[in-house]
């Protein structure tokens, strides 16, 4: 594709050229490997999902299966508001960090529980940790290099099922081997750590993010920082100042008129649509009715006559596989295809596949043939297929696309909120209706799924084409303030002194 068609003509424009492929130039390789750091933030996330599926759910069956599945979105929706001041206070840098310690340590109070409410205490300090180290997303946005930003948010939420891979298959081995002891749970509460351990020993090489630094007043690191990463040390490269000059006048514009507040997420109609599709995409991504397998695969299963636990772990285990595959593919179409295309893709596919899901269940509960629970199988995973091709590679990509700077943080609070409320909600409501409606609690999501085709049509925009603050454009028209504002189109990027007036 044409740099143009990725990031839009102005800041194409004053893109260095290479003569190989920009994943393989020396200083954006290092990069790109850098920003696998943050990028690991999902893979926790992940993780703990499919951790409970079956080991833990079986050893506690006794107690409340609503308030197990719970406990990390309840720690999640606790922490979610003031997270967001943290990441804007503190920084995104050790922001991260902080996350990285409370997971290692809710991971040794969970492989060591010895009673419920004990369990339950580090799940709800998972979930606390989960954001802490998912909010740094922003970095892996404000720190790519423009041509790669698409695809590095979009691969964020992708490398869930990174985490998703190594519970499944850990839970399968334990439980394979380990039988019913204790450990068969322990060992993979222990393993849980791994991921915050990479990122706390590599944390050291994370940079912060260059935006977060000029708008502290911070304008010369964030320029060495931009130049170190995106035109190997050239401070007076056409890019460095286009970058600078663009950031600088957005938070300045933004800052002077008023102190940001979370009323400005509401404040104008851009924002009002902005948060509106913040909400939505979290609230998509779950009540679609991806939550019903993704955290009670084992009683979808039952309900198909599938009931043997080691086939199950094993269905979940290659499931896992199958969405991060599709996922990794979805996120390298991104730029390509564009986001509303994807969105749509998937609201048609979902809709279609859980229809067909739901009539199977319904025609096997009442003749019990084998054929159609293996053809139930089948179209879980099918509808993964197109649920993967949105919701999990632009979850998180496209609602902090489509904020702006000053309210960027805030904007992806909303959505998480909106995403682990819902999950809270699931959690409770899920067990009690399949185990009192069985199939017909999949209607209410066949008709949920019209309703996700009809507001993707009508609302969603498309973002690709345009840099990161030319985004505006689409929410606020053209009046919002945009690279055009900054610099002439028609003007030549020849020194830094010819254009350090916009950095100043």
């Amino acid at each position: 594709m044409k740099d143009q068609d990725i990031v839009g003509e102005a800041l194409a424009s004053v893109l260095p050229q290479h003569d190989r492929l920009r994943f393989r130039v020396p200083n954006l390789l290092k990069l790109n490997l850098i920003l696998l750091i943050p990028l690991l933030s999902s893979a926790v996330a992940g993780y703990d999902g499919k951790l409970f599926d079956q080991q833990i759910q079986q050893h506690y069956l006794t107690r409340s299966l609503g308030v197990f599945n719970a406990a990390q979105s309840i720690g999640s929706v606790i922490s979610l508001p003031f997270i967001g001041i943290l990441s804007d206070r503190i920084g995104r840098r050790l922001t991260l960090l902080s996350g990285t310690i409370v997971i290692i340590i809710a991971s040794v109070i969970q492989a060591a529980s010895v009673k419920y409410g004990m369990f339950v205490f580090a799940r709800v300090l998972v979930g606390v940790g989960s954001m802490l180290v998912v909010q740094p997303s922003l970095l892996i946005t404000e720190l790519a290099y423009p041509t790669h930003r698409g695809k590095y948010t979009s691969a964020f939420w992708t490398i869930y099922y990174l985490g998703a891979i190594l519970a499944s298959w850990t839970s399968y081995g334990t439980q394979k081997h380990l039988g019913n002891s204790n450990w068969s749970w322990r060992m993979p509460s222990i393993v849980q750590a791994g991921f915050p351990l990479i990122q706390l020993i590599f944390w050291c090489l994370v940079p912060e993010s260059p935006r977060w630094l000029i708008a502290n007043g911070r304008k010369e690191e964030a320029e060495v920082l931009l130049a170190r990463f995106h035109t190997d040390d050239d401070t007076s490269n056409p890019l460095i100042q286009f970058e600078m000059a663009e950031i600088a006048r957005t938070i300045e514009m933004e800052s002077s008129a008023a102190e940001t507040k979370w009323s400005t997420l509401v404040k104008t109609p851009g924002n009002r649509k902005r948060t509106f599709i913040a909400v939505c995409v979290g609230a998509f991504a779950q009540w679609n009715g991806v939550a019903v397998v993704s955290y009670y695969l084992t009683l979808v299963l039952d309900t198909v006559g599938i009931t043997d636990s080691d086939t199950q772990t094993l269905i979940n285990g290659l499931l896992q596989i199958f969405n991060f595959i599709v996922a990794g593919s979805a996120a390298l179409l991104v730029d390509r295809l564009g986001r509303r295309t994807l969105f749509l893709w998937s609201a048609v596919g979902m809709l279609i596949s859980f229809v067909i899901w739901t009539a199977c269940s319904a025609v096997f509960d009442s003749t019990g043939a084998n054929s159609l629970g293996n053809t139930v199988i089948t179209f879980v995973f099918i509808f993964y297929f197109h649920y993967d091709v949105a919701y999990t590679p632009l979850l998180i990509g496209y609602p902090t696309e489509i904020f702006p700077y000053s309210i960027r943080s805030k904007g992806l609070t909303v959505e998480l909120l909106s995403v682990y409320s819902s999950l809270i909600v699931l959690s409770f409501v899920t067990s009690i209706a399949l185990d009192n409606i069985s199939w017909h609690y999949s209607i209410f999501f066949c008709c949920f799924d019209v309703l996700v085709l009809i507001i993707t049509w009508f609302v969603f925009p498309e973002t690709k084409g345009y840099s990161l603050e030319e985004i505006a454009e689409a929410f606020d028209g053209p009046s919002a303030v945009t690279s055009g504002d900054i610099f002439d189109k028609e003007e030549e990027f020849i020194g830094k002194g010819e254009h350090a007036e916009h950095v100043s």
